[in-house]
């Protein structure tokens, strides 16, 4: 992903995200500086140039020219986030009344998706997180089970060898690729295969008879690999 791609999902458009970058890499300049050096008609580097001053990525310097200075990508960034954070809370003031969550099956598709998914269930857990992932897909959600543990969930990880992490039960056995079988609370499950882009699918339910059946194929998993330690000691 390239640098003005990333500036886009900070709700810069690729043209304003170009122009943002010319100004950080040249400094100061004028609407027609920019035009000629980023090859983007005059009427269009104005328009982008005064989309960056509306949205706290560049600032007007007034003299015989006006001239564009870029804000700081740290603080641009910085402010972003903080406006999205307040956003945030404004919504769920403002939201309606949430409906109770659906107790059917839940197909979620995609890696990114999934990934945001095991995210969120780990930060949301109250008690106790049980996870049997293949060690890549786990530096996915590292820093949320790290957080976990400094709330006090017990976790129970199976994953290739020779991870480690302070706090938790870690079991080593041969991973599967891209098989998640993650419980937590003992209350909802996500089951499935992770892969690159769209070919990833995984079940997410409430439904106590999947809860228990992937609970139970975890136990069996730390059963035989107690009892494969056994026999190698």
């Amino acid at each position: 992903m390239d640098i003005n791609e990333l500036l886009v999902h900070f709700n810069l458009t690729r043209q304003e995200a170009t122009i943002y970058t010319t100004l950080y890499a040249e400094g100061e300049l004028t609407g027609y500086e920019v035009a000629k050096l980023t090859g983007i008609s005059r009427s269009n580097t104005y328009t982008s140039l005064a989309g960056l001053v509306e949205k706290g990525a560049a600032y007007v310097i007034e003299g015989t020219a006006t001239r564009y200075t870029p804000v700081r990508i740290e603080d641009f960034c910085d402010n972003k986030i903080r406006q999205l954070q307040q956003i945030k809370q404004d919504l769920l003031k403002g939201m309606p009344s949430k409906r109770e969550e659906t107790d059917g099956y839940i197909t979620i598709k995609g890696e990114k998706h999934i990934l945001e998914k095991m995210r969120n269930m780990v930060a949301r857990a109250k008690e106790r997180v049980y996870l049997s992932v293949a060690r890549p897909t786990l530096s996915f959600i590292l820093a949320e089970l790290k957080d976990g543990l400094a709330r006090g969930l017990k976790i129970v990880i199976i994953t290739n060898h020779p991870f480690e992490l302070a706090g938790a039960i870690v079991y080593h056995a041969e991973k599967p690729p891209h098989q998640i079988r993650l419980i937590v609370d003992s209350s909802n499950v996500l089951t499935g295969d992770i892969a690159d882009g769209d070919f990833s699918t995984c079940l997410y339910s409430k439904k106590k008879n999947l809860v228990e059946l992937i609970k139970e194929s975890i136990k069996n998993e730390i059963t035989l690999i107690d009892l494969t330690k056994g026999q190698g000691s």
